[in-house]
């Protein structure tokens, strides 16, 4: 698994057809996801709380359920366009083991908790976290073109999608935590949960 999830990191492409066709990597997939969402979701409350506690503890999984949600319908919504749009050959089982496996890249958020260590720390943390989004993003139209081998034309744009889709329920459970008063994870979700 090491070696997949360092392919992610270095953005070999192979690594993400490999996983397409490995059906047993779907679970995998998804663990990571999980674990990802929930140490990017631990990074940007801490950015946003500065502080440690049950209300940072409870919006992080919150804000990780609602990542692994927005997640789940991003990689829907990138499936379907890509099957209805472009008749790319691809499932849903597909696009979650190899977009998955892209998803590595937003643990980079977890360095928010840097932001527990002093305020200045965060002008640090926060330029890598953005830059990994950017990374993310690639990896996903890499993952992506693999798994529907569609043109590049084609691939971007169903990302793109997939992407304003996630964003759309990244903003939307930030404003449900926030309503709940988990403010600060839900400030940090609405800011920083749709990174790819």
């Amino acid at each position: 698994m090491m070696d997949k999830i360092i392919g992610a990191f270095t953005f070999r492409k192979e690594v993400y057809k490999e996983v397409e066709d490995d059906a047993s990597f779907t679970p995998t997939a998804w663990m990571i996801v999980a674990v990802v969402a929930l140490l990017s979701s631990l990074g940007s409350g801490a950015v946003a709380a500065r502080a440690i506690g049950a209300r940072w503890i409870f919006g992080a999984i919150g804000g990780a359920l609602f990542a692994v949600a927005g997640f789940a319908l991003g990689v829907f919504v990138i499936s379907w366009a890509g099957k209805t749009v472009f008749n790319a050959d691809t499932s849903f089982e597909e696009m979650v083991r190899v977009l998955g496996l892209a998803y590595v890249w937003n643990a980079v958020g977890f360095l928010g908790i840097l932001a527990l260590l002093g305020p200045a720390l965060t002008c640090i943390s926060g330029p890598i976290t953005f830059l990994a989004g950017i990374a993310g993003l690639v990896a996903w139209f890499i993952a992506a073109k693999e798994a529907l081998d569609l043109e590049w034309p084609q691939t971007i744009g169903t990302v793109i999608i997939g992407w304003v889709v996630s964003l759309v329920v990244s903003i939307i459970a930030g404003l449900i935590l926030a309503v709940l008063g988990l403010t600060s994870a839900g400030i940090g979700a609405a800011l920083g949960g749709a990174r790819f």
